[in-house]
């Protein structure tokens, strides 16, 4: 009896220590079961089960950026639903979903099928597609306990054996289906079948070049799995991107799809604004609330304005330092691709964006990767999907009968990572980046010529830069973006403006010093016109003539920096050959 009352006094002290500590965070730890049994820091989701189940939708997909708690959510639905988990009900007692007795029975009822295709990756459809088949003969390894007795047939015994790493397309396609008939036999009910991040792969292929083999593949699969399986209850995916029916959802009208302007499930990904400022005021953090929300929140998912990345939140509430902590090569390597590689009118606005300006354009959420390349919407659509961008607000374009949307980057973190996506551009083994700053700030002209037509020959052929004269305005812009991806490093010295008036005209590209002493800069660039200049160095010339008379140096005069103190660049350019002067 002293025994049992010394334990169970062991308990009171452990539950009162828990209540008096602040809840530890575990970063990366995606597994719902582990956080709450091991007490670390969790923001209830469990709404989104009893909003899933009372919608009934026979298969969901829902898109949301990267890490933000899919795979926890996913984890958390298998934990609630699974009859595996029977007996671990006290995961879920002190949280939303425990509220509702109907929902206490549901609890631990239902076979569930979970894969991930998260970790997949590879830069060949071989690769991609041995790594899928892994993924498959794993989930059939954890339910092998469904061939013990005589529940199962011969025949869907068997099939076991057909599922291994040389398994022909048709097997493939088929396991999930056939694994959810055994599963059926086995406990007389439908399962629930669970996809996480069911786009990985996809990305991949389209960055690497295989997405028509890949595709075919998969389509193949989701058919199987998700359209006619008359042995799954409901199904359940999510991804980043929603990608078009026609490539991966043929014949898929059973599926209903939330984006990021679905009103279905806002608050289920990410962090409420409340639930932010109640996680501060658990660690003794909420005086930075104001600085957290320039850093971290604007994202917006249906009508709710006030997302915040987890991923983001939680790693400040561990480190407790402001941070860009949003980062993963898989996505940004696709985001930087199709920057890289998109016409001069994209580039245009990227740089108009990272100034804090704002987009007016069309959208369609349902992304088609053969339209990339071609379609400056399905660029905005990406990157709104993949969290770069948000929507400030809908505008009703009554004369065409469509919307347009306006568009603006998400938050300081995304701004950062993206000039960081921008200036991976000019990094070479061969080519410093720093070394054109340091040639510019010592008035190293002959350097910085060599410099720049080095690095030309080295990336322009990624970059669309126009040759014909009837092309110059759009060359001239994407230069002078070019030149801006330069300099981005001088932010914390200069204060960097471009496309700004001036006296009687409008400079490409000023730099006022904040320090004392220190020289300005005026820049402007021409795009070279054989039919009105005989060599570059008579462009370099007309661009340095219209800096005095259009009196570009006004702002800086006026700011009280002397004319000694201001320096004047013209830049002329010819596809690949620059000359600064």
């Amino acid at each position: 009896m002293c025994g049992a009352d010394g334990l169970r006094k062991e308990q009171i002290l452990k539950e009162i220590r828990q209540s008096l500590t602040k809840p530890v965070v575990s970063i990366g730890t995606q597994d719902f079961e582990f956080i709450r049994k091991n007490h670390f820091f969790y923001v209830d989701k469990t709404s989104f089960i009893e909003e899933w189940w009372e919608n009934g939708d026979a298969v969901t997909l829902i898109t949301r950026p990267r890490r933000f708690g899919k795979t926890l959510n996913m984890s958390m639905t298998e934990h609630f639903f699974s009859n595996q988990s029977v007996g671990k009900e006290e995961y879920f007692k002190d949280l939303a979903i425990w509220k509702n007795k109907d929902y206490r029975k549901l609890q631990g009822t239902y076979p569930v099928i979970s894969i991930s295709f998260a970790g997949i990756k590879g830069d060949t459809f071989e690769s991609v597609r041995d790594a899928v088949i892994q993924v498959l003969i794993d989930v059939y390894a954890k339910y092998s306990f469904l061939l013990d007795g005589n529940t199962l047939k011969p025949q869907e015994k068997e099939y076991f054996d057909f599922v291994r790493p040389d398994m022909s397309d048709a097997v493939a396609s088929m396991s999930m289906h056939r694994l959810a008939l055994c599963m059926y036999r086995y406990y007389g009910k439908k399962a629930l079948i669970l996809l996480d991040e069911y786009d990985a792969p996809l990305q991949e292929a389209y960055v690497h070049g295989y997405w028509e083999a890949l595709t075919t593949f998969i389509s193949s699969l989701f058919h199987h799995t998700f359209k006619t399986n008359p042995y799954m209850e409901r199904g359940l995916m999510t991804g980043i991107t929603r990608i078009s029916k026609e490539s991966i959802f043929s014949d898929m009208n059973n599926l209903e799809v939330i984006t990021t302007t679905s009103e279905k499930y806002e608050t289920a990904f990410g962090f409420t604004e409340n639930e932010v400022i109640e996680a501060l005021k658990l660690f003794d953090l909420s005086e930075n609330l104001e600085k957290i929300k320039y850093w971290y929140d604007g994202f917006s998912f249906g009508s709710r304005t006030d997302i915040y990345n987890p991923w983001s939140i939680t790693k400040y509430l561990d480190r407790k330092k402001f941070d860009s902590y949003w980062a993963n090569t898989s996505s940004n390597q696709l985001i930087g691709k199709l920057i890289r590689e998109s016409a001069p009118k994209v580039k245009m606005a990227v740089e108009d964006l990272l100034e804090g300006k704002q987009l007016i354009t069309e959208l369609d959420e349902e992304i088609v990767f053969d339209q990339l390349n071609d379609s400056s919407e399905a660029i905005w659509s990406l990157l709104l999907t993949s969290g770069y961008l948000k929507v400030n607000r809908l505008i009703e374009n009554s004369e065409e009968g469509s919307t347009l949307y306006s568009l603006s980057l998400t938050n300081l973190e995304v701004k950062k990572e993206l000039k960081r996506i921008i200036q991976k551009w000019f990094q070479n083994p061969s080519i410093r980046y720093s070394d054109f700053i340091k040639a510019l700030l010592a008035d190293d002209v002959v350097y910085m010529n060599q410099y720049i037509n080095q690095i030309a020959l080295k990336i322009f052929s990624s970059f669309d830069t126009g040759n014909q004269p009837s092309e110059q305005a759009e060359p001239e812009r994407f230069y002078h973006g070019f030149v801006l991806g330069l300099i981005v490093d001088l932010a914390n010295q200069y204060r960097i403006t471009s496309n700004r008036e001036s006296g009687f005209g409008r400079y490409d590209v000023v730099m006022e010093p904040l320090a004392e002493g220190d020289h300005a800069v005026v820049m402007e660039f021409k795009v070279f016109n054989p039919a009105k200049e005989k060599d570059l160095k008579e462009t370099v010339q007309n661009a340095l003539q219209q800096i005095e008379p259009k009196a570009y140096d006004a702002e800086l005069i006026a700011r009280g920096i002397s004319k000694e103190r201001i320096r004047h660049y013209g830049f002329a350019f010819e596809g690949k050959r620059v000359l600064i002067g």
